[in-house]
């Protein structure tokens, strides 16, 4: 065994112990990365140039590491279907319900409602209830994550026109990501994450593409501001985190996985107050608190 081996095996449990933690703080800066690219395209035009770039960077991954796309349809279409529910369905309808003035904090919100969704499922349809305990931080969970997203305002909810059009969007975000994680730990058979994932955003660029041509002009100001988020998107949130969400799920059951969305809004609200100077009051904190009980009882053994 080589010493990096050696070294490997030592601090493996410490490292796997790290990567749920290390992929909340990745995919909170999606919300961030999204208001700094915004203004300067329209939605599915950004999001046609984000999957663009992820096939290419995925594209020179494998080649660089020389894993092959698979040969049998079967597997192609397990990843097509994984793509289509976690990136088109859920960042399509996300952005789409923003875009149609559902305040951010409000969707975040629903959106969040995935792992009580994913605990609901297991249950009902697979016969795998989490423990009461499970229960128990997965309502601390959604309460911490009202709270963080309140802000200690009680006109939260009510802030801004919420229309029917806008919550059947975040409906299809929510049951796409929380489907895609099951389908993918249910149904998917093994094969190299490199592989996997370039098909499942090749499925998202066969969706997004389409969807910009036919409703948006899909013009583009080249601001750096986009640029940045452009490249931060592809390199950190679609090779960095969605990797890291995929050997979570392969690695974890469902719902101790989908739990860890909990703790994404709490995230965001704090880098939020970084770099854009939003009031974090304490009931924000005390929030973030509840929410970090929720997800470890979660996952307490």
């Amino acid at each position: 065994m080589t010493a990096f081996a050696a070294q490997f095996e030592r601090h493996k449990t410490l490292l796997i112990a790290l990567l749920p933690w290390v992929f909340v703080l990745l995919w909170s800066t999606g919300f961030i990365g999204a208001r700094y690219g915004l203004p300067y395209s329209e939605p599915y035009t950004f999001l046609s140039w984000r999957m663009a770039g992820n096939l290419l960077v995925f594209l020179l991954l494998m080649r660089l590491f020389g894993v092959s796309l698979p040969r049998r349809f079967a597997l192609w279409k397990q990843q097509l279907i994984t793509g289509t529910l976690v990136h088109t369905a859920y960042l399509g309808g996300v952005f789409s319900a923003i875009e149609l003035g559902m305040p951010a904090g409000l969707a975040a919100l629903l959106v969040g409602l995935q792992p009580l969704v994913t605990a609901g499922v297991m249950a009902l349809v697979y016969r795998s209830a989490p423990s009461l305990k499970q229960w128990f931080g997965l309502t601390l969970g959604i309460l911490g994550v009202a709270l963080v997203l309140s802000n200690g305002q009680a006109d939260f909810l009510q802030k801004g026109d919420i229309s029917g059009l806008q919550l059947l969007w975040i409906l299809l975000a929510l049951v796409g990501i929380t489907l895609g994680t099951l389908y993918q730990k249910t149904y998917c058979e093994q094969q190299p994450l490199l592989a996997a994932t370039f098909i499942q955003y090749l499925s998202g660029l066969a969706v997004m593409l389409p969807l910009a041509l036919l409703t948006e002009n899909t013009q583009v100001q080249w601001h750096p501001e986009f640029i940045g988020a452009l490249v931060w998107s592809v390199l950190v949130l679609s090779v960095g985190a969605i990797l890291l969400l995929m050997l979570m799920i392969r690695m974890g059951e469902a719902t101790r996985t989908a739990s860890y969305f909990y703790l994404v809004p709490p995230v965001t609200a704090l880098q939020a107050w970084l770099l854009f100077d939003e009031q974090l009051t304490g009931v924000a904190l005390a929030g973030m608190a509840v929410t970090v009980l929720g997800v470890y009882w979660v996952n307490k053994k």
